[in-house]
């Protein structure tokens, strides 16, 4: 659950410290006060995109911190753990924008990437926005919430992969089915490219290995003569460097017995002697094999010759034939399986199979879920005064399937305009949609596995009793999980374990915006100035107390 966020100079907010409570909590203010920017702020902090004008005017950067207390969670100390973070009990999330609208992000003090914040927060939190009921009406919204709400996100996965090899099975056997004729074509050219390759059975490594030998060889009588040149100067030579260095070293060897300063010198002689010995072996070793070998320089003149033949005839450098010879044997491969009609009618028949098989899996999750989806937001919409409604989840099957399985989803009300259920967006006015909104998130956020839930103003267009029994859902979800909503009416906000005031203020002709915590007599101030009214009455304090239940 989120346990502590920290926001500076983000929007409006200089610099916020917020400690997180249990249970059901409200963010309660007037309008414009900045009751948003918290939820913004957030949001920011699990991976959203960010942009330069997030920065309060005048700073040069906006930083936004969030703790969270994952002790509960083994899956996110997993991902950490899977991903090089370090998983104690706490996590914290933090991001940081600059005024060029670079961001930055951090895991537990770690650099991340705003994909890495976002994969963590999918566990962490779960935000309703007050425009969700406008997303409602999109039929892939409606899917993914029944999708959700039946706990098939792992299937429809599989079906997606599996629609997906069925697909390339059934282009492969099309494309070879219509092209082949050209396709034989391809593979008689690329069998005698590969036969001539195949045959001069050019290795990776040995272009590499004949240039050197080529120079050598090339060369061999200059190699012969300097070796033995370099021999008669340092060892064979009358007067040659060896003698004079054993010379010199016994020379100073033996002086060095009467003046120590010489010990260093003849130390420094003696390891040239002992060098110039290991030179000198080594260049008698190199001179007794080295000889000149026409014939294999010859042999090896033919054989660079037909590699930059064959590299010529291809545009290619000579190390990079065997790379194109691996392409061609691959190609041809692919052909050989293309060539092979039934073989390729067995592969498509196989993976459609398989396809149908996950999606009929999935079609009978969706059935159940459906179902008791139905029943579930229709007892919610009767609480919330639709009680002449009645939800409804409609499969409606597709030909051939999609990636996402056999039918589309499609919410229906009926009772509202008449009996017969019809799609959501032709029964519904403006209101109705924002009650049966709310129904349906309560409901799939019951089935939820996140730990924290924010409901952003998503009680917009309710009120009255209405509004009393919103909050009472919204207290029961609070018993399970950490809930927060920002709110406008307190019916709501009364029905909250606690809350908080967001108020706008100037100061040195800045506006900024601050959050406080309420005490019960705080709470019952704000809740009558939420009643309504210019000036605030004992009346209307009382009114407030009633609500709240603290008399």
């Amino acid at each position: 659950m989120l346990r502590h966020l920290t926001i500076r100079d983000f929007v409006i907010v200089d610099r916020l410290e917020l400690e997180f409570s249990t249970g059901f909590g409200t963010l309660t203010g007037e309008t414009g006060a900045g009751k948003s920017i918290l939820i913004d702020a957030l949001t920011l902090a699990l991976g959203e995109r960010a942009d330069a004008g997030v920065i309060r005017s005048g700073c040069d950067k906006a930083e936004v911190a969030a703790t969270f207390d994952i002790s509960a969670l083994p899956e996110v100390r997993a991902w950490l753990l899977a991903n090089d973070f370090d998983a104690d009990s706490e996590l914290l999330l933090r991001r940081v924008v600059d005024a060029g609208g670079r961001s930055r992000a951090y895991i537990n003090g770690s650099s991340a990437t705003a994909q890495q914040l976002r994969e963590v927060g999918e566990w962490l939190v779960d935000i309703h926005g007050q425009h969700a009921h406008q997303s409602l009406l999109r039929s892939d919204a409606q899917r993914a919430l029944l999708d959700a709400h039946a706990g098939l996100g792992s299937l429809v996965r599989e079906v997606g992969s599996a629609f997906r090899i069925w697909r390339e099975a059934g282009q492969a056997l099309m494309a070879a089915s219509e092209g082949a004729e050209a396709l034989a074509r391809e593979r008689e050219q690329l069998e005698w490219q590969v036969r001539e390759l195949a045959a001069l059975s050019f290795g990776e490594d040995e272009w590499a290995g004949l240039d050197v030998e080529h120079r050598r060889l090339a060369h061999a009588a200059s190699l012969i003569d300097g070796a033995q040149f370099a021999l008669g100067v340092l060892a064979e030579d009358e007067g040659a460097c060896e003698r004079q260095i054993d010379s010199v070293a016994t020379r100073l060897t033996s002086l060095a017995e009467y003046d120590p300063a010489l010990e260093e010198v003849a130390a420094l002689v003696q390891s040239v002697q002992a060098e110039l010995s290991e030179a000198v072996s080594t260049l008698r070793r190199y001179a007794d094999r080295a000889d000149l070998d026409p014939a294999r320089l010859a042999e090896v003149e033919r054989r660079m010759d037909a590699v930059m033949a064959n590299a010529r005839k291809y545009r290619v450098q000579p190390p990079e034939l065997p790379a194109l010879l691996a392409g061609w044997q691959r190609r041809l491969g692919e052909l050989e399986v293309a060539a092979d009609l039934a073989a390729l009618q067995a592969r498509a028949a196989v993976a459609q199979k398989e396809y149908l098989a996950l999606a009929g899996q999935l079609s009978s999750g969706r059935q159940k879920a459906a179902t008791e989806m139905g029943l579930a937001v229709s007892e919610v919409m009767r609480q919330l005064a639709l009680s002449s409604g009645r939800f409804e989840v409609a499969l409606l099957p597709i030909e051939n399937g999609q990636a996402y399985g056999l039918e589309q989803v499609e919410f229906r009300v009926g009772g509202l305009a008449g009996n017969e259920a019809k799609p959501l967006a032709k029964v519904a006015s403006g209101g109705e949609l924002s009650r049966i909104s709310l129904a349906i998130q309560v409901l799939t956020s019951r089935s939820a596995s996140v730990p924290t839930l924010i409901f952003d103003e998503v009680d917009v267009g309710i009120g009255g009793g209405v509004a009393e029994i919103v909050g009472r859902l919204l207290h029961e979800l609070g018993g399970e999980r950490q809930v927060l909503c920002v709110t406008h009416l307190p019916q709501v906000a009364a029905q909250a374990n606690w809350q908080w005031q967001v108020s706008k203020a100037t100061r040195d002709g800045v506006t900024l915006s601050a959050i406080a915590p309420l005490d019960e007599g705080g709470r019952v101030q704000e809740i009558a100035r939420m009643l309504g009214g210019v000036e605030i009455t004992e009346i209307t304090r009382q009114h407030a107390r009633e609500l709240l239940r603290f008399q």
